[in-house]
């Protein structure tokens, strides 16, 4: 049954149905002129949500900017900005939303320039896959290791390497399958991860121009057996094994609405909590349990809260603990039998994304999830050259670098790596004079020389707190606190 059937039989049922799908995000990105927004067009114009007057638009512009001859530049159903027209190239990062009947999706076109890469990272930063285009005339280029480089460094873990334009070619398979080849040796090969774990990894051959292999599989490439596009965005496995335990919640918001009421609100970034669960504070480390939880924007027909005995990520909650704790905005509630590393001193990947050269002991801004602490970046520990994947020594970074470094805040976080989980392992550098956003990072680890320290302070600390509570148990019964 078509989608307007469905709508003049059942609105309510078939809208149940759409927020029900899941959603999955995805950019492409690739070097200059690969196609990236052409591919978009075709993928939203096959799969019909383009409105007639946005095809009307896309027609018109046609004739003055595209770069098609009689055919509709497909480019320009998502190249919105003046200048991307005139130039026929993308600059900033555009989303698209549409829908199928399987899922929902996000799209990122991302820029091919060099100059943009940091809009490429803002875009690829959300998504759960990416589509690497390659022109079948020109092969690997330069960008296609750097946006691979990056796709790597921000986790991406499903890759479509779209080998573009065959039209070009004659849909030779002879190239498809050398371009596969040399993907596989000279890019995939070398990535940082790809030791630890190869991310999954599919290989199409498609016109994205004249739309084979994007939504309907193309006579054109009879050797071809795999999926075409949207049938394999459409069955892809984009799930994240998570265990319940990993729970974090970034404290956001001390609801205090009268004396009889004290609620901490956020959204959990990992994991589940339930009623009665331990937790702990970080990074002051006071511990407490939970007393209610109560859902976001619900309430009963006597305008009351609506509490629920469990909750999961991405849940927008408020709780409510069992004992008055110090909490505020900025700290980490999880649970106690999962403590991540609490450290001022973290080695983290990040990519500077500012005319101005970033320089070891410039202080700067550090938003991690909802908090904000001063810090600097120490040392600055390599460079890698995208280029080649190498490691280089310097002692400033430009625009677009991406190096690792040594980061010391001015006070302890906690500090999960990024590779467990984005939202609490990922953070922004913003200049404090401007309040412009500078960088953007990955937690990688916690210094060894501070995560000893840490270590031994923690055992030194419950150490003597233990001999205390002993020694009050000892000679002064009557002044035992019960919780001791």
């Amino acid at each position: 049954m078509s989608v307007e059937n469905k709508i003049a039989a059942d609105i309510e049922s078939y809208l149940k149905e759409h927020e029900n799908k899941d959603m999955l995000r995805f950019l492409t990105c690739g070097s200059v002129d690969d196609g990236k927004s052409t591919l978009i067009g075709r993928l939203l114009y096959d799969s019909k949500m383009i409105f007639e007057d946005q095809l009307a638009a896309a027609e018109s512009e046609s004739k003055k900017y595209g770069t098609t001859g009689e055919k509709i530049d497909m480019a320009l159903l998502v190249d919105g900005l003046q200048s991307e027209r005139e130039q026929g190239i993308t600059i900033d990062v555009a989303y698209r939303f549409f829908a199928t009947d399987r899922r929902k999706y996000i799209i990122a076109d991302t820029p091919g320039h060099e100059q943009y890469t940091r809009n490429m990272v803002t875009g690829a930063s959300t998504a759960d896959v990416a589509i690497i285009l390659i022109d079948a005339r020109k092969g690997i280029l330069t960008q296609t290791r750097r946006h691979s480089f990056i796709v790597d460094l921000l986790g991406i873990r499903h890759i479509i390497v779209a080998i573009n334009k065959m039209d070009l070619v004659d849909f030779s398979q002879e190239r498809f399958e050398e371009i596969k080849q040399a993907y596989e040796t000279e890019v995939l090969d070398q990535l940082p991860s790809t030791i630890d774990h190869r991310p999954s990894t599919y290989y199409i051959p498609l016109s994205a121009l004249d739309g084979d292999n994007v939504v309907e599989k193309s006579e054109n490439t009879p050797w071809y057996d795999g999926k075409p596009l949207l049938e394999l965005l459409d069955t892809m496995d984009i799930s994240r094994k998570e265990t319940a335990e990993n729970f974090r919640f970034p404290v956001q918001y001390v609801n205090r609405p009268n004396l009889d009421f004290r609620g901490f609100c956020g959204t959990i970034a990992a994991g589940s909590v339930r009623v009665g669960d331990e937790i702990t504070v970080l990074p002051s480390g006071k511990t407490t349990k939970i007393k209610s939880i109560i859902n976001a924007g619900e309430i009963t027909e006597k305008n009351r809260e609506v509490t629920t005995e469990e909750a999961y990520a991405p849940m927008a909650v408020t709780l409510t603990t069992e004992e008055e704790v110090d909490i505020s905005r900025g700290d980490m509630i999880v649970h106690t039998k999962a403590l991540p590393r609490v450290s001022n001193s973290l080695k983290v990947m990040l990519v500077w994304m500012d005319e101005t050269p970033m320089e070891p002991g410039t202080v700067y801004d550090i938003k991690r999830a909802t908090s904000v602490v001063s810090g600097n970046f120490e040392h600055i520990n390599y460079k890698v050259d995208v280029n080649t994947y190498e490691r280089q020594s310097v002692h400033k970074l430009g625009l677009n670098d991406i190096a690792s470094c040594k980061m010391v805040l001015t006070q302890p976080i906690a500090a999960d790596p990024y590779k467990e989980n984005r939202l609490t392992g990922s953070f922004i550098v913003i200049d404090r004079i401007t309040n412009n956003t500078v960088g953007a990072g990955m937690i990688v680890g916690v210094s060894r020389r501070e995560e000893d320290i840490q270590k031994r302070t923690t055992r030194e600390y419950t150490d003597a707190e233990r001999a205390l509570n002993q020694y009050i148990r000892d000679n002064f019964p009557e002044w035992e606190c019960k919780k001791c």
